[in-house]
């Protein structure tokens, strides 16, 4: 299982981001694919997730309005657009699979698989 999460950069508060989530090793389709970060000191934090058996997606509260989760099976790939960034975006996200998406409550996870992160900076 291969999950390779892309997109990351430096950008200016208010501005746009697009992360990727290649994936690879299992049935896409069978699977939810979340996004979780991790912000400079602070615990994991889930962010939104997908379920690409009945397309249901979910996201916390903080990102809810701004950012887009979506899902091309064609291409095994997950995507996050992210609007209206804030310097609080600023962390380290990753992508994730598992059977199902979490529960609201516990949407950092533990996911069954997780891949290596991409660095967002927002600056003010």
């Amino acid at each position: 299982v291969q999950l390779q999460a892309s997109g990351g950069g430096l950008v200016q508060a208010g501005g746009s981001l697009r992360l990727s989530c290649a994936t690879s090793g299992f049935t896409f389709d069978d699977y939810a694919i979340g996004w979780v970060r991790r912000a400079p000191g602070k615990t994991l934090e889930g962010v939104s997730c997908i379920s690409n058996s009945d397309g249901r997606t979910s996201y916390a509260d903080s990102i809810k309005g701004r950012f887009t989760i979506s899902s091309d099976n064609a291409k095994n790939t997950v995507y996050l657009q992210m609007n209206s960034l804030k310097p609080e975006d600023t962390a380290v996200y990753y992508c994730a699979a598992d059977l199902s998406c979490p529960a609201l409550a516990t949407m950092a996870g533990p996911y069954d698989y997780r891949g290596r992160g991409t660095l967002v900076t927002v600056s003010s």
